[in-house]
């Protein structure tokens, strides 16, 4: 990145967070923090078996913020394609390093929203990080994760929120929104967020994309790159597209720069989920938020319960 995009970055982020925002951005990148709920999870994933949806990632190595790969027995992965962006050449078979001191996992070259060649109730967890937003069709994609999740099976789901990205500019998806678009039966094609997005992507925020040309020709490729957001997430849509997969809740925390963290179970076919704390259905949520569009719709929900009648 050159030094001129290193400060058109930081003018953006300081409009979009302000100076406390920013400074607090910085600091969590030099010291990155562990989740709160880790520990209660951790001897989950040392006896359980794995899949990765997207990977590997960052987040859940040695010093992430969820760090699996060193306590994990196996882990295997699904990518779109036998050649990334992200991870260039890839192969099936196993093939899949997480942990250089481990045995590779099983790759497998699969749609993340149709895991083909992948048996139900495969695994004891699943596990994705940032690959959700590039998804056409989210909710067709987790109904596949909790298909191969065993019961009572963990889901993680790290997603970016948009106050922390170069979505900022963009409003927030609707959770009918993403209904529609699994009930329309959406795929990977589908290209109806392009002119948002070339009108609303802060490019001083993805410097790897280049200038407006270059990034426009990657934006009509998606369907071979995958790397559009094609949906727009805060906070409350997060834990609204788990809680509407029918999954129980646990865990949702937040990170700066832009992380949304959300761990989940699999419950038995009888049982419903109980999410109103996630959600703030009758009360506060039980998450607290440092991105500021939380903050403020946040206020703007309880002023309306408040004081209309």
């Amino acid at each position: 990145m050159g030094k001129r995009s290193r400060i058109s970055g930081i003018y953006a982020r300081l409009r979009s967070e302000g100076v406390r925002g920013t400074l607090s951005g910085l600091y969590w990148r030099a010291f990155p923090p562990q989740l709160e709920c880790y520990a209660q999870f951790e001897s989950f994933f040392r006896s359980g078996h794995g899949l990765e949806i997207g990977g590997p990632s960052a987040i859940f190595k040695r010093r992430g913020l969820f760090p699996i790969y060193p306590v994990a027995s196996r882990i295997d992965n699904c990518n779109f394609s036998g050649e990334t962006l992200w991870q260039g050449i890839l192969s099936e078979g196993e093939t899949f390093v997480f942990d250089t001191g481990k045995a590779p996992g099983r790759q497998y070259l699969v749609e993340a929203s149709n895991l083909q060649g992948i048996g139900d109730s495969s695994y004891d967890y699943v596990l994705s990080s940032h690959c959700i937003e590039h998804l056409a069709n989210p909710l067709k994609g987790l109904a596949e994760w909790v298909r191969v999740l065993k019961q009572n099976g963990l889901v993680i789901i790290v997603l970016p929120h948009k106050d922390g990205t170069f979505d900022h500019r963009r409003p927030v998806t609707s959770l009918e929104h993403l209904i529609e678009d699994y009930e329309s039966d959406t795929d990977e094609g589908d290209m109806t967020h392009l002119g948002e997005i070339l009108r609303l992507h802060d490019l001083s925020r993805d410097p790897g994309a280049g200038d407006f040309q270059a990034f426009e020709k990657r934006s009509r490729h998606n369907v071979v790159n995958r790397c559009l957001h094609h949906h727009v997430f805060d906070t409350r849509l997060a834990a609204g597209v788990v809680s509407h997969t029918g999954l129980q809740l646990l865990a949702v925390e937040l990170f700066r720069p832009y992380h949304i963290v959300v761990v989940a179970k699999k419950l038995a076919q009888s049982q419903l989920p109980n999410n109103q704390e996630f959600l703030g259905v009758g009360v506060p949520p039980c998450w607290s938020s440092p991105f500021a569009s939380d903050q403020r719709r946040r206020r703007r929900s309880w002023h309306r319960r408040r004081f209309v009648p």
